[in-house]
């Protein structure tokens, strides 16, 4: 009998801590980034499409790519930001690393499956327009949980949250724009404020 061992692996997510070169006072699981980034990722298609009138986004695709969306991290652990894209051959050479360490992973797919998972492992399941508003929910992500450790009082969290304030404005995103906005605020409300919310 055949075994195949992505989904096994894909599990392992939840021992990948991020923002390993910060104090955070709650540390953060791939796991958990990635099940926000889908959240976000499937709200920003959802906004795209049927508030801004991108017809062709499809939200459901574009949350499913945000489950593996850093999947290849099981493999290379999460690379800090400030030395992934210290200069342009590491940047080059991680996101080469990145596409490899995707195709590789397809390969422990069942193999009628492994076309179609490389592509959600890639990303080249996206069209440009999708991979924008993934990109946007993956600094959405990272924005909440600076916010929220700022919030909790850890200033080692501020200059990051202020790199990701101006990269997100510097996408220029109109679904992410729109986010910000809206809803982006409410994540500093309590729970009874976010349930008294109309």
């Amino acid at each position: 009998m055949e075994h195949y061992s992505l989904n096994a692996l894909l599990a392992r997510m939840k021992h990948i801590t991020r923002w390993a070169l910060m104090h955070s006072t709650r540390t953060e699981t791939l796991s958990e980034h990635t099940a926000d980034t889908a959240l976000l990722a499937h709200t920003l298609g959802l906004i795209a499409r049927d508030m801004l009138g991108q017809a062709g986004v499809r939200p459901e695709t574009l949350a499913a790519a945000a489950l593996y969306h850093d999947a290849p991290e099981i493999l290379t652990g999460d690379m800090p930001t400030p030395v992934k894209y210290k200069n342009e051959a590491l940047k080059t050479a991680y996101k080469a690393l990145e596409r490899q360490s995707a195709c590789q992973m397809a390969t422990l797919a069942a193999p009628p499956l492994r076309d179609t998972l490389a592509g959600f492992l890639t990303g080249d399941c996206l069209t440009a327009e999708e991979r924008t508003l993934l990109k946007a929910a993956d600094r959405l992500s990272a924005l909440i949980k600076c916010g929220e450790e700022v919030r909790a009082g850890n200033g080692e969290f501020r200059a990051a949250l202020a790199q990701q304030q101006a990269a997100l404005e510097a996408m220029a995103c109109p679904a992410a724009d729109y986010f910000m906005a809206h809803m982006l605020p409410c994540y500093a409300l309590t729970l009874d404020e976010l349930t008294a919310l109309e």
